[in-house]
């Protein structure tokens, strides 16, 4: 039975409880048939779990959902699904080792006497793709293909089970930027032809681009919902974080000092092709700077953070970090001698997701006195240093030292591993990709302590994607393309344009040491 509602997904009043937090507080969120509804809020702040609860993933202890006007209840994803209700997860759910074609008809496979019959399927997939502009080879394996390609695997899952109600969790954290100018029209026209989505970001531009309206939760509390014709991103970020954001980093002028990092003619091979993945690359960083190494990804920048780091070994080259020579020391010496690393996967090199917070926040120094004597851990002490750190760097987590980190909001993870790396105290910060997939009051947050870093003296090594972060936060900009750092310059005396020709190979110059 259909009931004659102008909305086609209405959650009404949905409280989410979990140990020591409340998730979402008496929330209320209407989807309108065709329309691209926003949902916007700080990491931690609910929206996942709220998209959680529609998708049947979770329970919530009050409230109702109702479709076309009419309550349902989702008990589980197979009832969403039978609702049309479809999810594309920030952490895509595909089995890498299948092939696209597979992972697309997972669960609702056509048989015939017990065999699979992939024909139609195959036909169905590729008249899908070709009708959104969803380009994708059906055979390929999941483990293969880009990130862009496995979220668009992920819509035509939805798109095959015929889901009307498109749920997109952060779906651009991982994407470049020609990836996200791609997917924000292949979501247009998806409402064009009568979906309805509900989109979870806290990247105000993609939002006044691409959204109807947006509705915002602060700390579990729903805030109120705006039409974007008739807002601004300054608009936006007071409601998402309750105060004004400074959307543009902002730092004094200040002379360097002494080199911290000196790289001298470094190569590290490729793992994925026969060639090198950075080649002879050459510069430094000095003491009170921030130097940023801008690029598309995939052009050597990961490898030469390994290689810097002691992640990969280099096979050529000299690195020295405040005068001594670090070229073939182990990562705890480099740690030890000054160094501190965020890493770009905060999941695979920057925690132990299944640790409590306590632990992370001591992973480099556990072998120190001040945390362990014979070899057995002093845990009140880890405990109390981490609660320390948690005050300090304002990282929200439901049990504090005792959370598992795993359960944390990204947010909450990064500033963790800031946290811990700052206040090593090192001579050397590299930071790499420090904001990917972080709201604004996050960002301006990171940005303020990567600048503190600087005016105390310390060197700072930035890699970013983010073209506005390169141009706002850094002191001097190398460009990397294809391995090699093919431009040098001044954020003051340049223009994101000029980059960009740099960063996609169009011109080049030779840099001075």
């Amino acid at each position: 039975m259909a009931g004659n509602s102008e909305y086609a997904i209405e959650m009404l009043n949905i409280t989410k409880r979990f140990p020591g937090i409340i998730a979402n507080d008496n929330v209320t969120i209407q989807l309108r048939r065709g329309e691209i509804h926003a949902l916007l809020g700080e990491n931690g702040a609910g929206k996942s779990t709220l998209m959680s609860v529609l998708f049947g993933l979770y329970q919530a202890e009050e409230g109702i959902i109702k479709k076309d006007g009419v309550e349902v209840k989702i008990n589980n994803p197979n009832d969403a699904n039978d609702l049309g209700i479809g999810m594309v997860h920030q952490h895509f759910k595909l089995v890498q080792c299948f092939t696209v074609l597979d992972n697309i008809i997972l669960g609702v496979e056509t048989t015939k006497h017990g065999i699979l019959q992939k024909d139609e399927s195959r036909k169905k997939i590729l008249e899908l793709s070709d009708k959104y502009g969803l380009k994708v080879d059906p055979d390929a394996k999941i483990e293969d293909i880009t990130v862009g390609m496995q979220q668009r695997t992920e819509i035509l899952k939805m798109l095959y089970r015929d889901n009307e109600i498109l749920i997109f969790d952060e779906p651009t954290a991982v994407l470049t930027p020609a990836e996200i100018d791609e997917l924000m029209i292949i979501m247009k026209n998806l409402a064009k032809e009568g979906k309805s989505i509900l989109f979870i970001s806290h990247k105000l531009a993609e939002i006044m681009s691409v959204a109807d309206r947006c509705s915002v939760l602060r700390r579990g509390k729903y805030i109120g919902t705006v039409d974007i014709k008739d807002t601004n991103e300054d608009e936006l970020s007071r409601m998402m974080v309750g105060r004004d954001v400074q959307l543009v980093a902002t730092k004094e002028d200040k002379t360097p000092g002494n080199v911290i990092l000196h790289v001298e003619n470094m190569t590290v091979p490729s793992k994925l092709h026969h060639n090198n993945a950075v080649k002879n690359v050459s510069f430094d960083v000095r003491e009170g700077e921030i130097v940023c190494i801008a690029g598309i990804d995939g052009n050597g920048q990961t490898e030469l953070v390994y290689g810097l780091s002691g992640l990969e070994n280099i096979t050529s080259g000299k690195i020295t970090l405040s005068g001594k020579d670090i070229t073939n020391a182990s990562i705890r010496e480099r740690s030890t001698s000054g160094m501190s690393h965020i890493p770009e996967d905060r999941h695979k090199h920057g925690l132990v997701l299944d640790y409590n917070l306590g632990y992370n926040l001591v992973l480099q120094r556990y072998f120190e006195p001040a945390f362990s004597t014979m070899g057995f851990l002093k845990k009140k002490d880890i405990m109390d240093y981490s609660d320390k750190l948690i005050e300090q760097y304002d990282i929200r987590s439901s049990l504090g030292s005792q959370t598992i980190t795993r359960s944390m909001s990204g947010g909450n993870q990064q500033k963790a591993i800031i946290a811990r790396e700052i206040d090593k105290n090192p001579d050397l910060l590299i930071a790499v990709q420090p904001t990917r997939g972080l709201d604004v009051g996050a960002i301006e947050y990171i940005h303020k302590q990567l600048i503190a870093q600087r005016d105390a003296g310390h060197a700072v090594l930035l890699v970013s994607l983010e073209l506005e972060e390169v141009m706002s936060v850094s002191d001097r900009i190398l460009v990397m393309y294809e391995g090699e750092i093919v431009g040098e310059f001044d954020p003051k005396k340049t223009t994101p344009e000029e980059l960009g020709l740099y960063m996609a190979g169009a011109k080049r110059k030779e840099v001075k040491v």
